[in-house]
């Protein structure tokens, strides 16, 4: 069966950006549940005064929009510190995202079988529209227990070859704007957050057409990543491979992995 157009996939959030909070269209009430919502990915579990306080809203509010998640399956009380958590009904949110995706149907066997060139961990990551690669699709070897990093995880894009890649895509004017404005977090000791020097990574990473990054999130992860484009030549994610120091230097991994994660990308950017 052919596959449908990757118009379809309506990721290049790298360009984007939000509706604006003065539409009339905006559903006030609706988007407050859903911030709610999202509010738990950096949580376990919330009080109604950190629901409160962690969206910017009302304990009244924060009562109803509560409640109504709650009743509708997406939250869960507890009934003895009256604490709220997500439910599993949660995780069917990004269930069409992830499944009906012409892209991600075709991206999987591409995986699978960079995955056996390679040996080591493959992963396919699109941006948000608050610069960070949200991973979707992993596919690990069975020989070492790989870092927990479920669908859904986020990573700032300037600490991770993902990110680099595809911010090499950007207009110059953009790139500058994101480099003044981002935040620039350190994960661990070996963290950039000198924008010259991301810059010049960055540009590094337009010239060689895939991106880099040595332990600057995870300790002992050494990553390279190259971009996937839809039919437009609009950049939509990038393929990655993970692989640990030391048993791979920085210079073996440019050097075996780079051509494997650039032709892999073009691979899933070509398919029709």
């Amino acid at each position: 069966m052919a596959a449908a157009s990757h118009d379809q996939v309506r990721i290049p959030a790298i360009f984007g950006a939000r509706m604006s909070d003065t539409s009339a269209l905006m559903i006030q009430s609706l988007e407050k549940g859903l911030s709610v919502l999202e509010s738990f990915r950096a949580h376990a579990s919330l009080s109604l005064q950190e629901i409160a306080r962690v969206n910017g809203i009302t304990m009244g509010s924060a009562q109803r929009v509560a409640h109504t998640l709650e009743q509708t399956g997406y939250l869960f009380k507890d009934p003895r510190s009256k604490r709220y958590s997500t439910t599993v009904k949660s995780v069917g949110l990004g269930y069409s995202y992830l499944y009906r995706q012409p892209l991600f149907q075709h991206a999987h066997a591409v995986l699978h079988q960079l995955n056996q060139e390679c040996g080591e961990i493959v992963n396919l990551g699109v941006p948000d529209n608050e610069d960070n690669i949200v991973f979707v699709m992993r596919v690990a070897p069975a020989r070492h227990i790989p870092e927990y990093m479920p669908v859904g995880s986020r990573i700032p894009c300037i600490a991770t070859a993902s990110g680099r890649a595809l911010w090499a895509q950007l207009p110059p004017a953009e790139l500058d704007r994101k480099l003044r404005t981002v935040a620039r977090i350190k994960h661990n000791p070996r963290t950039t957050t000198d924008p010259k020097i991301l810059r010049a990574l960055i540009d590094e990473a337009r010239r060689d057409q895939y991106g880099y990054a040595d332990e600057e999130f995870y300790a002992g992860d050494l990553n390279v990543a190259a971009v996937v484009h839809n039919e437009a030549g609009t950049p939509i994610g990038a393929v990655n491979i993970s692989v640990p120091k030391p048993r791979w230097s920085l210079e073996r991994a440019r050097q075996e992995l780079g051509p494997l994660v650039i032709r892999a990308a073009r691979a899933i950017s070509t398919h029709r």
